[in-house]
């Protein structure tokens, strides 16, 4: 099920409110009726997936809890290998078997295993219940909360990455508490910004990158046309994924539940470490939390801080798909990251117009080499950039580019208009109701596009 069907919004997300709020006074109930939407909305896929996340809740819950109970740290570590087998079953086994292939020049078979939407999000937040598990980091939840805190389907199937303390003690919340009508109005006009970001622009650049990379795995493009594509997909998939995460972010609020922060306005970094501190942000905590301070970080001397970067960004990279396309991604931030890192060392800070400048052409090209189906479609997509295919050709649909810019520069992201608890007026509360209204009979005209994510 999609956020922005007209389905979700005129039907199912309704219903999951109006229910919620029946059950209010009984924290037990509202949980299930939580527990229940949520088995709904992941089962609306593919039902029969529904076995393999509440058995991986299962499991971990039952191994983290066999764990107290013996005073042994064995079982953790049993949840760690499961969830790590299952992802790497489901994601990587088909991308293990061809990397092998290629190696040793023998055909083998694949499994051609259907990917379970959201796997490598849910997957996360097990592993990080587990890792603080064994840092005595983290309480034996009741399975109830526990479940839910995985299940919530505003963030189940592209994020935030929710970590059981940012999400557990909230459960017990009255979500009719002082503020009810701040967090309803605020949580509708977030799903609005979210739906009309996809809708009216997002999905509006995928028509106009698609074709293009698709031209490019086959074809030299003109000097205009990779760039249009560059942008067009750089902004697309920021739009793409902070209109998730807003729609996201608005739902959980009509329950009286705050997710994590994932964006701030990514576009405007002035260095690469500041567009990691913007930039999905979920997952690079928990990059920097569970992967690269664990590997040595920065206080161990450089040669461990370069390691522990490459690695981390490595996996970064890999988690986003099964395929070296991905990893070199990782790997390209990874250094970038440490050239950034060398340079702030010497202390001779950029122009802020310079600094964004080169922050912005790096993340280009890397986001060319993201998008694009193999090495040979990415480097001809750059040569192009860089004119080695001439110079001909414009810019395409510079309207659309533009307006693509603005909203990525100017328009707030979910936290910062959180932070300034907006009072709707009666006409601006219109004009919100008007736009959602617009974006439900606009996905009306035809199937609605997937969000970017689903694919991680």
């Amino acid at each position: 099920m999609l956020f922005q069907s007209q389905g979700f919004a005129l039907i199912f997300l309704p219903l999951a409110v109006a229910s919620y709020y029946l059950a209010a006074r009984s924290a037990a109930a509202r949980q299930y009726v939580l527990i229940a939407a949520s088995l709904v909305f992941y089962g609306w896929w593919d039902a029969r997936f529904i076995i393999l996340l509440v058995g991986q809740i299962s499991a971990s819950w039952l191994l983290a809890w066999t764990a107290a109970r013996i005073g042994r740290n064995w079982p953790l570590y049993a949840g760690l290998v499961l969830n790590l087998a299952s992802l790497a079953t489901f994601k990587y086994l088909d991308f293990l078997l061809a990397s092998l292939q290629a190696l040793i020049g023998i055909d083998l078979p694949r499994a051609h295993i259907l990917l379970p939407i959201g796997i490598s999000f849910f997957s996360f937040q097990l592993i990080s219940y587990l890792v603080d598990r064994l840092r005595d980091d983290a309480p034996i939840y009741p399975f109830r909360p526990f479940a839910l805190f995985v299940l919530l389907f505003p963030h189940l199937i592209a994020g935030p990455i929710v970590r059981h303390n940012e999400l557990v003690p909230q459960f017990a919340l009255d979500p009719l508490r002082p503020g009810l009508w701040q967090r309803i109005g605020t949580g509708l006009v977030l799903f609005t910004i979210g739906f009309a970001k996809k809708v009216l622009v997002a999905d509006k650049l995928a028509g106009l990158a698609d074709p293009l990379f698709g031209r490019a795995a086959h074809e030299w493009l003109s000097f205009g046309d990779a760039w249009t594509a560059a942008l067009a997909f750089s902004f697309q998939l920021f739009l793409d994924f902070s209109a998730y995460t807003e729609m996201a972010i608005g739902i959980a609020l009509l329950f009286g539940l705050l997710l994590p922060e994932n964006f701030r306005r990514p576009y405007l970094s002035t260095s690469l470490r500041d567009f990691w501190r913007r930039w999905h942000i979920s997952l690079s905590n928990f990059i920097r939390d569970y992967l690269y301070i664990p590997l040595g970080g920065s206080r161990n001397g450089p040669v461990v801080y370069v390691f522990a970067t490459l690695v981390a960004m490595a996996i970064c990279g890999l988690w986003h798909g099964a395929g070296w396309t991905y990893v070199a991604w990782g790997v390209w931030h990874g250094l970038g990251l440490i050239t950034c890192h060398a340079w702030q060392a010497l202390r001779r800070p950029l122009p802020a117009v310079a600094g964004w400048a080169i922050t912005m052409l790096f993340v280009l090209v890397g986001w060319v080499l993201f998008r694009a189906a193999d090495f040979t479609t990415a480097t001809t997509m750059l040569a192009a950039m860089a004119g080695a295919a001439g110079w001909g050709g414009s810019l395409h649909n510079v309207g659309l580019l533009a307006i693509a810019a603005a909203i990525s520069a100017l328009l707030p992201s979910a936290y910062e208009i959180i932070e300034r608890r907006p009072i709707l007026s009666p006409a601006v509360a219109t004009a919100f109701a008007v736009l959602a209204g617009f974006c439900v009979l606009e996905v009306g005209r035809g199937p609605p596009l997937t969000f970017i994510y689903f694919r991680f």
